[in-house]
């Protein structure tokens, strides 16, 4: 083989190189966020049914949220989070080196011991008065990203998304391990033993 069919090789294997980091979802990547979203969605809901309105009010301490607001703040955040993946994918794609790993933003959903504090803007907006509604509008939002990510060719890991240092498709992940974080602080709340029992 003359030396150049190995450069036109070598030129040709660079381009799919290219192609590869400028790319849709692996089917592994989109199948581990897909159960992800669906495992939240459906956990949410399960950890909220049947609660009482005395239950859903109570206050652990009282600088804490009580389960209303919790499922407020998911609600109030959602469209916010959502139009954070937008705008990361209207720019360019490129490589960019992130500030954690998938591995670390699974672990943010799980790692309750670091406890944070919402923006001002992402706080509880304190107009919920109805939990079913509340869980209505928390799925529909969901289940938009949720469709999003089965179906989209977009390059994910290609985007960047600025406010969290991470690529497009970790702050999808993100999404879904934040209300993880929550469901968890959920039940946090439920198993204190001041709990009302209905």
């Amino acid at each position: 083989m003359s030396f150049k069919n190995v450069a036109v090789i070598a030129l040709v294997g660079c381009v799919g190189v290219v192609r590869l980091s400028a790319a849709a979802l692996s089917p592994g990547e989109r199948q581990h966020l897909v159960a992800h979203l669906e495992m939240t969605a459906a956990w949410l809901g399960d950890e909220i049914a049947g609660l009482t309105p005395a239950q859903i009010d109570f206050h652990p301490n009282p600088d804490a949220w009580n389960i209303a607001q919790v499922v407020d703040h998911l609600v109030v955040v959602a469209p916010i989070y959502w139009r954070d993946l937008q705008r990361a994918l209207e720019g360019p794609a490129g490589e960019r080196r992130t500030a954690m790993s998938d591995a670390d933003v699974l672990w943010y959903g799980i790692d309750r011991t670091n406890r944070e504090q919402a923006i001002p803007g992402e706080r509880p907006a304190g107009q919920l008065r109805d939990m079913r509604a509340a869980l209505e509008t928390y799925r529909k939002h969901h289940a938009r990203l949720l469709q999003y990510v089965r179906t989209t060719g977009d390059d994910l890991r290609g985007h960047f998304v600025q406010r969290q240092q991470c690529d497009a498709y970790q702050w999808a992940l993100l999404i879904s391990t934040h209300e993880q974080r929550h469901i968890l602080q959920i039940r946090e709340i439920k198993a204190d033993p001041r709990f009302p029992k209905k």
